[in-house]
């Protein structure tokens, strides 16, 4: 039997006695790629340079040499954290002449992180405070 006619008739090898049919857990959790793409989200935050950017990036509209001097990096580096955050839609730029401007996107990723880091530091944001 295979998908949907195995999962409904799959058999675990370990009885709980309880007769719960999950057949729609199992087509979700055999759905890889849903999880793969969470993983890749999760990776851009697994370093604490990209973390520290997005939650400033989260506040506030910089450019990258302002972003260099307020993170104490350089540029370059700075670039670099960028367009890992741009490639996975944690982040958005827009250009004004020769300046490109970097900020939190407007996604649920992105707004789900922000919240994340904000509850794990216990970080009151600054638009937050009363």
């Amino acid at each position: 039997m295979k998908g949907r006619a195995y999962m409904s008739y799959m058999k675990l090898p370990h009885n709980h006695h309880n007769e719960i049919d999950n057949t729609e857990l199992l087509e979700q959790l055999n759905d890889i790629q849903h999880f793969q793409i969470v993983s890749e989200l999760f990776k851009q935050l697994s370093d604490p340079t990209r973390v520290r950017l997005f939650w400033l990036l989260c506040h506030c509209e910089e450019c990258v040499l302002n972003l260099s001097a307020m993170m104490k990096m350089t540029s370059p580096a700075i670039s670099h954290h960028l367009r890992e955050l741009r490639n996975k839609d944690l982040v958005s730029s827009r250009r004004v002449g020769k300046e490109v401007y970097y900020k939190s996107a407007n996604t649920e990723q992105s707004v789900l992180f922000h919240k994340m880091i904000e509850r794990i530091l216990m970080i009151t944001c600054p638009e937050h405070k009363e």
